[in-house]
């Protein structure tokens, strides 16, 4: 049973996981692919993945051929579904069960294909699948926070060709969204108003870091951003909860998010980079659960390109270095769009 500890000086929680002995998602190798081994998520080899938690397929019979996208579990899981949280103490440390869920979601039975490349359809297919499935893991009272995330590239920690995104949902809110929870609150509480949306107002007021915008989304790389050629993806309509999303806006985001890494592959080379969705912890009525999030928190979209590396002053002073001002960088992205 892999275990969560609490780290008493910063307040974050760690997975230790003692059963695993590749990293998350590896059910294969990126090696092995480009040698011309078998991908277990291609078509037709379905039998080489856990029996599928949901699918979408015009014919054929679960677990077999016939799928435009399906989502599996995580043969080496960080956190398993089954038993209970057990929270408790081991002296000073807080420690509890790694009670969650990891899934996969084949987005599609190409196996060349990628975010940039994939058919319109095809991605939002893909986007509905996240959605539907945060839907549905928040129905787990156990659960607190999904993660959506995709990686790109054996440096953005790829071990897959096959186009895929990872979902990990959480018993407990990772540190680094409460952080933004805690900077939305503060804001909300001063001016009223929501931080992103007032970032996203003087984005498209200044327009210089503007990199693409459709009637859903606006696409920008930061003010203060952490790496070279970071792009944001915020929703124009206010909402904390990508479970919100409705199939109009999920067509627009797989507009944005095509548009955004086919200039990011066109001008960089295909690099690697991580795909992120920040949302909304799942709500309830807590004691002390600050009841404005719906208003004061946007859920949104980090793209991450993978350029540049931390080293010791980053990871000693939480300075990122950014050696590309981000007014370049998004002329640079703008300028490569189709």
């Amino acid at each position: 049973m892999p275990e969560l500890r609490k780290d008493p000086v910063s307040g974050g929680w760690i997975i230790v996981t003692t059963e695993r002995g590749k990293l998350p998602s590896e059910f294969g190798t990126v090696t092995d692919q480009r040698k011309g081994g078998p991908c277990p998520f291609c078509e037709g080899h379905e039998d080489e993945t856990p029996p599928e938690i949901a699918a979408y397929r015009d014919d054929g019979q679960p677990n077999g051929p016939g799928w435009s996208v399906r989502t599996v579990p995580n043969k080496s899981a960080v956190l398993k579904v089954e038993g209970e949280l057990d929270r408790r103490g081991d002296g000073l440390y807080d420690v509890m069960n790694g009670i969650g869920a990891h899934e996969i979601v084949i987005e599609s039975p190409d196996h060349d294909a990628d975010l940039s490349t994939l058919p319109l359809e095809q991605l939002s297919l893909a986007i509905r699948m996240h959605r539907d499935r945060s839907l549905d893991l928040r129905k787990d009272k156990r659960l607190r926070y999904l993660q959506v995330f995709r990686n790109h590239g054996e440096a953005a920690g790829a071990t897959m060709e096959h186009p895929h995104s990872q979902i990990i949902a959480l018993p407990i809110t990772p540190r680094w969204l409460k952080e933004e929870l805690v900077s939305a609150k503060a804001h909300f509480e001063f001016k009223e108003r929501c931080l992103f949306c007032d970032i996203m107002w003087q984005e498209l007021s200044d327009h210089v870091r503007i990199v693409y915008e459709n009637r859903a989304f606006v696409c920008f790389v930061p003010f203060a951003s952490k790496s070279p050629f970071e792009v944001w993806a915020l929703p124009k309509r206010h909402d904390c909860d990508f479970g919100t999303i409705d199939d109009e806006e999920i067509e627009q985001m797989a507009r944005a998010l095509k548009s955004v890494t086919g200039a990011l592959s066109r001008g960089l080379h295909d690099p690697p980079y991580n795909f992120i969705i920040h949302s909304a912890p799942f709500r309830d009525e807590r004691p002390g659960y600050w009841k404005t999030i719906d208003k004061d928190f946007h859920w949104h979209i980090e793209i991450i390109p993978r350029l540049t590396q931390m080293a010791g002053f980053e990871w000693g002073t939480g300075f990122y270095l950014n050696p590309t001002p981000p007014e370049q960088s998004a002329q640079y992205l703008r300028e490569e769009m189709e």
